[in-house]
């Protein structure tokens, strides 16, 4: 369980940078958009359009799949760098001896990220972030690497985000941590190709 939020005495710090990198996961809006209209049909919401119940169900599961590998590279890119930060809070005598954990970090970026965190993921067209990022973190926290789809079964694909939030709450009673706010930690979201140019322009201007 968490400690109760503490302000530090006022004190600000910056942390390391999320930088999410791409993957290979090459899923196109459309073939999501017929998942859900095969999720939709399957659960009696919509008309159904001839196609076979198998059919419908091969669909989806192969969309769900889809979906559980992205979330798994994302939470990847964020456990990198929750682990960044606790290695960094260990070396500052007032948060190791405040408990900021990985769960700190985590319930950082997931329940209150910075407004600029905010702003870019809205640019980016994201919004539920707290659901994407804490099952990212869930999955990450089970699985090395994801699974196979021959080893998943149907239910746990069908409802894999219901395990997602059932592994990240897991995840986050697994150790006492401060409930930590932006008031005194900030960060900075980048993808690795924008952050890569940063680093090229900041070394230009230095040569």
């Amino acid at each position: 369980m968490p400690t109760p939020k503490n302000d530090f005495g006022g004190a600000e710090w910056q942390l390391p940078p999320l930088i999410l990198h791409p993957f290979n996961e090459r899923v196109s809006p459309a073939t999501l958009i017929e998942t859900s209209k095969a999720a939709v049909m399957l659960a009696g919401l919509a008309a159904r359009d001839g196609t076979e119940d198998e059919s419908l169900h091969c669909r989806v599961l192969a969309g769900r799949y889809a979906e559980l590998r992205m979330l798994f590279f994302i939470g990847k890119d964020v456990m990198r760098w929750l682990d960044q930060c606790a290695e960094w809070a260990s070396r500052v005598p007032e948060l190791q001896n405040a408990c900021a954990r990985r769960q700190s970090f985590a319930r950082l970026i997931t329940v209150c990220p910075p407004e600029e965190v905010r702003e870019k993921l809205t640019r980016w067209g994201v919004t539920d972030f707290l659901s994407i990022f804490s099952r990212a973190i869930g999955f990450n926290a089970l699985f090395v690497e994801p699974p196979p789809l021959e080893i998943l079964s149907r239910d746990f694909l069908f409802d894999y985000h219901n395990y997602g939030d059932l592994l990240y709450q897991g995840f986050m009673a697994a150790e006492t941590h401060s409930a930590i706010t932006t008031a005194n930690f900030h960060f900075q979201l980048y993808a690795s190709g924008e952050y890569s140019r940063l680093l090229e322009s900041e070394w230009e201007q230095q040569e």
